[in-house]
């Protein structure tokens, strides 16, 4: 960070969804990242606000209530205390935890919205949606079924059907019905404000340009969006849960407000804003939130997963601009998505671990570190519960937590529980502690470029570069043959022990406290809000236990992990997910089609192609337009998969692809073939790939 540039630092962790519990795939790719760049910056002394909450709005909510028989309110009610407590229990070390149904949240909304459109931001447009005569509202996409146009499965939702995969529209589907009446829908005219993000272009696209030290997948997919132009995008929608659009606004311009709401991707970021004026309140200073949010001098970062990367970097930063009165994101370090056991993690398939579950068995800390080991900084990354037990067994036991033993016990059988004093060092000694002194910037440095992975390796490092200078040194052996060498490894070894009791604090909070407890190092400046202390990150380049210092009784840090305990936990897994297979309304798997015989396959000429080029078709939502090199020559090809991968997601790839399919043309574009993709359970589509030569053959 530039402290030249900035007095304050400004971080939030995106809104979780308040229609379920949090799991794995959540902390890895928002908010563990997130809290071990909060509790670095606090023991650097720096100002830190850290700011999330619930998203409480929204279509899903309100689904999820239709399904239950319940209010959206009994949703929220449940799904936010757990949330927020599970997240306690965790470790996050959040400065406040709001929601987006508090009233705060209303009136900072309303009042945006109103500051928008009073400038004379918005766009209003009239056009037709699908109308329940019966419920008399206007249906929003997930409260529209019918029969899949692409595979005629009867119960397709208007976005998406869940068999095929396809992306739709609710216009699309043939023989639509409401979800709230069963009642066939009407066409009628209705009024939305949107937001012209076109007009915002040149701003954002020199913003961006400035911050060329974004992650590559953050400035890949930002610029695959502003390559295809930014279109209208509507912020106000008609469901009946929502912040209400303000009565003084549409009567302005002579539009009903009655059931119009504002999108939830509108709102959900001014939870950001509203959540921090509510801290302020609770502070007891109504205005503090100003100088986060309108200062200059704060430095705004966003964590968020890849999912949010359009929204917080090129959505939110338009609204902001607009607005005129709010700093923009210094930093948006996006994750990527974490698997599970190999599977895309999927909560209606019962394939995920919730954080309230695991912490009924198994203590924070421990998932904290594996989960910073295999963040999904810049890729997709794989969590399993094998590499779980792997990690802390063989880290956090056998290197971290016997250091910390090992040299403890020394120090009470060996220095009466005293840090013995260092004299005459060897070069050794003076080694181990010059280097030692390196590591606070080493680790920190890692922090600061949002490298957490590689800031937990060194953190590591450090208790690993303390285990060989004790096995090197072999005090079981000097203790008789020179005591005061063994009193030296001994002083050394306990100086590392004070040093990680600050450098794991990140990531390992509850450890680090036990460790400094039995160390009795005191004055920590504490990596939670409100702390005090006068010994901070820093301060861990150097030796913080004076000589004669005593010590506590050493206690067992980590306890390995058996089999047996990960066997039940991988076996609860795939019980869940044979649950949720049963329970499903349709097939697990896409139905076989008919037979065929070996002649028909053999009309098809597969051939092996390389993405030179892609790109989004403008004016589409779905089409991806791919430049492929067959070898023998170049083809066109438009492929559907817009909306579920980025053009950066094919550019390189070889693929298989259909060359002597019937060109046909879409959106004025002719498509000279087309591209083989695998599907899953879920709709997800992956590009068949082949490692043979552009034009080859496949049989």
């Amino acid at each position: 960070m530039d402290e030249t540039r900035f007095d304050r630092i400004l971080v939030t962790a995106a809104l979780p969804y308040a229609n379920g519990p949090i799991h794995i795939g959540h902390l890895a790719g928002a908010y563990l990242p997130a809290d071990l760049y909060c509790r670095y910056q606090r023991l650097k002394g720096r100002d830190v606000l850290f700011i999330c909450g619930s998203d409480e709005l929204g279509v899903a909510i309100l689904m999820r209530a239709l399904e239950e028989g319940t209010t959206p309110q009994a949703i929220v009610d449940r799904y936010h205390p757990m949330i927020r407590d599970s997240f306690a229990r965790f470790g996050m070390s959040f400065d406040y935890y709001g929601r987006t149904t508090s009233p705060v949240h209303f009136e900072t909304s309303q009042d945006f919205f109103r500051r928008l459109d009073e400038k004379g931001v918005f766009k209003l447009k009239t056009e037709k949606q699908l109308y329940d005569p019966e419920a008399g509202i206007f249906l929003a996409d997930r409260f529209v079924r019918g029969t899949c146009p692409i595979c005629g499965y009867e119960d397709a939702y208007g976005d998406q059907c869940e068999r095929c995969g396809s992306s739709l529209s609710p216009t699309d589907l043939i023989n639509p019905r409401s979800v709230l009446s069963n009642a066939t829908p009407e066409l009628r005219e209705t009024t939305h404000w949107y937001l012209p993000l076109g007009d915002f272009q040149p701003k954002l696209e020199a913003w961006i340009a400035t911050h060329p030290e974004w992650k590559p997948n953050v400035l890949g997919q930002v610029r695959s969006w502003l390559q295809q132009g930014l279109r209208d995008r509507a912020v106000t929608r008609d469901i009946p849960w929502g912040v209400p659009v303000p009565e003084d606004v549409a009567r302005r311009h002579g539009v009903p407000a009655e059931g119009k709401v504002l999108y939830v991707w509108f709102d959900a970021p001014i939870g950001y804003i509203s959540a921090t004026r509510e801290w302020a309140q609770q502070k007891g200073d109504p205005e503090a939130w100003r100088r986060y949010w309108q200062d200059e001098r704060t430095r705004l970062i966003h964590f968020i997963g890849k999912d949010n990367i359009v929204f917080h970097c090129l959505m939110f930063p338009a609204m902001l601009m607009a607005h005129g009165e709010f700093v923009l994101p210094d930093n948006v370090p996006a994750n990527e998505f974490l698997n599970l056991e190999g599977r895309k993690l999927s909560t209606s398939r019962g394939w995920a671990v919730w954080l309230h579950e695991y912490l009924e068995e198994f203590p924070p800390d421990l998932l904290r570190y594996a989960l910073a080991t295999m963040l999904p900084e810049t890729r997709d990354a794989d969590f399993s519960w094998k590499e779980f037990q792997q990690r802390v067994n063989a880290e956090l036991a056998d290197i971290l937590g016997n250091f910390v033993h090992r040299t403890l016990t020394f120090a009470q059988r060996f220095a009466e529980r005293r840090v013995p004093p260092l004299r005459n060092p060897r070069s050794v000694d003076e080694e181990v502690l010059r280097e030692l002194a390196t590591f606070p910037e080493r680790i920190g440095s890692a922090y600061e470029q949002f490298r957490f992975r590689e800031a937990v390796q060194e953190t590591m490092n450090l208790a690993r570069l303390g285990n060989k200078y004790f096995n090197d040194t072999e005090p079981w052996h000097t203790r008789k043959t020179d005591p005061q060498a063994c009193a030296n490894t001994i002083h050394v070894s306990l100086q590392i022990c004070a040093a990680l009791g600050i450098l794991m604090e990140p990531v390992l909070p509850f450890a680090a406290a036990r460790l400094r407890e039995m160390l009795r190092l005191e004055g920590v400046r504490s990596s939670t809000p409100g702390g005090e202390g006068q010994l901070g990150w820093d301060d861990a380049a150097r030796p913080l236990l004076p000589e004669g210092h005593e010590i506590g009784r050493p206690e067992i840090l980590f306890t390995k992990i058996e089999d047996e305990v990960i066997e039940r936990q991988i076996a609860r897994l795939e019980a869940r997910a044979q649950q949720a297979a049963a329970k499903t309304d349709g097939p697990p798997y896409a139905p076989l089609k008919p037979e065929i015989v070996y002649d028909d396959f053999d009309r098809l000429d597969l051939r092996v192609g390389r993405v030179e080029k892609a790109e989004r078709v403008p004016k589409s939502k779905k089409l991806l337009r791919l430049e492929v090199d067959l070898g023998f020559e170049k083809r066109q090809i438009l492929a559907g998969v817009a909306e579920q991968m980025a053009p950066e997601d094919l550019e390189g790839r070889r693929v298989v692809v259909v060359a002597n399919l019937k060109p046909r043309k879409m959106m004025g574009l002719e498509s000279q073939g087309m591209l083989l993709m695998a599907e899953d359970r879920e709709g997800r589509l992956v590009p068949v790939t082949a490692e043979s030569e552009p034009g080859a053959v496949v049989r």
